[in-house]
């Protein structure tokens, strides 16, 4: 009798034990933070600069379809402007999802502005999703680019 009111007392304990989680709110404003850098000094029009940047999004909605449309935004502290590239849907666009990875930008053909041996630059990088939500900004260390 003991060992069946205990083996009922497990039960209950397990089934109680079971209720389901309640989801975790969803952020469907991207967050990204700098991963590293390919190095961290250039030689002007040779040497690629390859960012990486890793990603977390709540929905899934990073990346676009239309490769006319960028979402990828990289500035050169040097200039006023920043140069946009495109990405690729990063999960499903027909499923929201909670999606994280890793990006890899590359950069080609760093060149100096002045007529010096060197210069010195950081880049500001940020996302924006296919809901127009843009992401934190993040700024690389800096990068010397030599002739």
């Amino acid at each position: 009798m003991k060992i069946k009111l205990y083996m009922a007392l497990v039960w209950l304990a397990g089934i109680s034990a079971c209720k389901e989680a309640e989801p975790l709110p969803v952020n469907p404003v991207p967050f990204i933070s700098l991963d590293s850098l390919s190095r961290s000094s250039v030689k002007e029009f040779t040497d690629s600069l390859v960012i990486y940047v890793r990603y977390e999004d709540g929905n899934g909605d990073l990346g676009e379809i239309n490769p006319d449309i960028n979402s990828l935004e990289v500035q050169d502290q040097r200039f006023q402007k920043a140069d946009a590239y495109f990405i690729p849907p990063q999960a499903p666009t027909d499923k929201q999802l909670r999606i994280e990875g890793r990006l890899a930008i590359r950069l080609r053909n760093l060149f100096l502005l002045g007529t010096g041996n060197s210069e010195t630059t950081a880049f500001r990088i940020r996302l924006r999703d296919r809901a127009g939500n843009w992401s934190n900004s993040i700024t690389t260390p800096n990068i010397t680019i030599t002739r």
